[in-house]
């Protein structure tokens, strides 16, 4: 769950898009994402399939901090491919189902609710983690824009309608900001 949960709050991807996510998708460095793909459950099995919007392919910055978990799983995978030899399935997936093969989506969610059940934390479904990394942004600042875009908005309409119940602090930061302009 470490992995697929720093993606979610370091970068407002979508469990899907996190899923799909290749190491070819991500810079060398480890400081961009490319969205180019989403993992959905169909009837017939996991398909790749263009992201949910035309915004929603996209490239996102991750924070230095996401990094060493990468390196870890970047190991991690070399070890359980190592081991498992003709076994491992080479899809270049960031986050695998422990063969190399995609992680169901669904599979992911049941993991997170056991973690949080396990951990004692109160329950937040797996897609919260998204809306508390758009939370984090707007409270900290970072224009609404660029939150939208981050997150793959079709409109940063659609941001400042899901996020309206962050804008009230706003507000009341934007009228002490003014007031510290014009004191004294």
């Amino acid at each position: 769950m470490e992995l697929p949960a720093a993606i979610a709050i370091a970068s407002g991807m979508r469990r899907g898009e996190i899923l799909a996510l290749r190491w070819s998708d991500v810079s060398g460095d480890l400081s961009v994402a490319h969205v180019r793909r989403t993992l959905q459950p169909t009837e017939t099995g996991l398909v790749f399939e263009r992201p949910k919007t035309r915004r929603s392919a996209r490239s996102v910055v991750l924070p230095a901090f996401l990094g060493p978990y990468l390196l870890r799983q970047r190991a991690d995978q070399a070890r359980r491919r190592q081991k498992l030899g003709e076994g491992w399935s080479d899809q270049d997936l960031v986050v695998d189902d422990g063969d190399g093969t995609p992680l169901n989506p669904g599979t992911l969610s049941a993991g997170w609710a056991r973690f949080l059940r396990k951990a004692g934390l109160p329950w937040v479904r797996f897609h919260d983690l998204r809306h508390a990394h758009a939370t984090l942004m707007l409270l900290q600042g970072v224009h609404p824009k660029v939150v939208s875009e981050r997150l793959g908005h079709a409109s940063v309409g659609i941001t400042l309608d899901t996020y309206s119940h962050v804008l009230p602090v706003m507000q009341e930061e934007a009228a002490r900001a003014f007031d510290d302009l014009f004191a004294g």
